[in-house]
């Protein structure tokens, strides 16, 4: 076997954490290379080569993306290096790998889609852009990532990734946005997020589709819905609607349907975490096809739903709450609306992967990879690990009923089911009751080797990512173990 193609900082056994024993020793009888196509974890399509699966198991449990401590030591790190400098590795095979699982694991479920964008932004001088466009005001430079999330709608699990983009502009922009094609705007984005949700959450029961006030786009209103696809969005344009008027105003006219309390999180670096008094409005509207619309094939007139939430006598230092969500689902009673009102919330799932990625967990923005193509690539990368490690955290009270195979490939969870009697105590609390293969079940064990008592408070990020590098050693140790076994021959 050739050991360029096993992974960064890894002996040559660390791949029977992929492969299993029989695989490594027949690819060592017949001299055959791994896979292209297979990575760690078991996301099969995240990167281009064995490398980038060992990248993505180190950023789950060193919640970094420093390539130094990726790697380990000085010839981990230039592997790693050489992993995002291959031109055979891009960003959109990365991104097509986000999915691999997720399809599966939304069967039968009413999936909220959830997508918005966040700009990552990269230390540079006027010296050394690091071949990175313009970000925030055009005051930053750096790269921008649109994620789409698979959230459960009755319980807020994430579920997975659905797909999205990861870019860094070429400059800034002259010509205005209504002069160029749709499929040359950033806003395309949107509804090619949506149309790549339908693709993969196939197999779900419904699809409800949420966005922020940027994927308020005619195109896909006009576009998208079907059978068992459904849109919610919070209104950006004030739109025209048939026989007169506009939504807006059209919300100021509706009866006050009901009052109650919601619980706003907190948002850096401004906003605390408090509880709203808002009162709630709906009724249904026909907006019009935008008078400047270039795609004159898409339908005059959509008819939606509209649900308007206004905060009552909001504290004097903050910003008042104020959504108006536009929706396809069709509005029957004061419920219903509610019942929307509480899908929108749940965008706060895609922030928290944000943060995850940026600020409280891999620290993105702190690399120095010198170049912009690479840093899309980590970028990319680093999405999907933040997602990983919600996942784990999320499910260590079982209560949404993940299965392992989300997070673990199928060997792992064989390890993780090997030790789980070892990590059991005496007490009814220190017994790991989750059904066999859950995700919940493997969250238990990690959170024992990361140091977890079973009493006091739920195991964290940090306890998780302790556990997850105890995890990994013992895996490969016992994968060893195993294929060393089967090469004794009696004579």
């Amino acid at each position: 076997m050739r050991t360029s193609n096993v992974g960064y900082g890894m002996s040559r056994h660390s791949l029977l954490a992929r492969h299993g024993a029989s695989t490594i020793r027949s690819l060592a009888a017949t001299g055959e290379q791994e896979p292209p196509w297979i990575c760690r974890l078991g996301h099969s399509v995240i990167c281009a080569s064995i490398k980038g699966g060992a990248i993505l198991e180190q950023m789950v449990v060193r919640k970094t993306v420093c390539l130094k401590r990726l790697g380990g030591h000085r010839r981990g790190e230039e592997r790693a290096g050489r992993f995002f400098a291959n031109k055979k590795v891009t960003a959109a095979k990365i991104v097509e790998g986000w999915s691999d699982r997720t399809s599966a694991a939304c069967a039968g479920r009413h999936v909220l889609a959830i997508d918005d964008t966040t700009e990552v932004k990269f230390p540079t001088t006027a010296q050394r852009r690091r071949g990175l466009g313009p970000v925030k005001k055009g005051n930053a430079y750096g790269v921008l990532v649109h994620a789409m999330i698979a959230v459960d709608a009755t319980t807020n699990a994430c579920v997975g990734l659905v797909g999205g983009d990861v870019w860094t502009r070429q400059g800034l922009v002259t010509e205005h946005h209504r002069d160029r094609p749709f499929e040359d705007r950033e806003s395309h984005r949107w509804l090619a997020a949506a149309e790549r949700a339908r693709e993969v959450l196939r197999p779900a029961a419904m699809i409800t589709v949420v966005s922020d006030r940027e994927g308020d786009i005619y195109p896909k209103w006009a576009s998208l819905p079907q059978t068992g696809v459904h849109l919610l969005t919070r209104a950006m344009v004030d739109r025209r609607l048939v026989g007169g008027g506009t939504l807006f105003a059209a919300a100021e006219e509706y009866v006050v349907a009901g009052r109650r309390q919601i619980n706003l999180p907190a948002r850096q670096p401004d906003r605390a975490k408090r509880t709203a008094v808002v009162e709630l409005r709906y009724g249904s509207v026909e907006i019009c096809r935008p008078r400047d619309e270039q795609d004159r094939t898409l339908a005059k007139t959509v008819r939606l739903w509209l649900v308007d939430v206004c905060e009552v006598n909001p504290p004097a230092d903050v910003e008042p709450l104020h959504w108006r969500l536009v929706t396809t689902h069709e509005i029957v009673d004061p419920a219903k609306a509610w019942q929307v009102v509480g899908w929108y919330q749940a965008r706060w799932i895609i922030e928290q992967l944000f943060r995850v990625m940026k600020s409280q967990g891999l620290q993105l923005e702190d690399s120095q990879i010198a170049t912009g193509d690479r840093l899309v690539k980590l970028a990319a990368a680093a999405t999907k690990a933040a997602c990983i490690d919600m996942q784990l955290v999320q499910e260590r009270d079982g209560k949404d009923q993940l299965p392992a195979s989300n997070v673990f490939t199928e060997p792992e969870i064989e390890t993780l089911e090997a030790l789980c009697p070892t990590l059991e105590g005496n007490t009814v609390r220190q017994q790991n009751l989750h059904p066999i293969a859950s995700l919940a079940r493997a969250a238990w064990v990690i959170a024992r080797l990361g140091g977890w008592n079973c009493y006091y408070k739920p195991p964290g990020p940090i306890t998780m990512r302790r556990g997850m590098e105890q995890f990994y050693p013992i895996h490969r140790g016992r994968q060893l173990e195993m294929m060393l076994k089967r090469e004794v021959r009696i004579p």
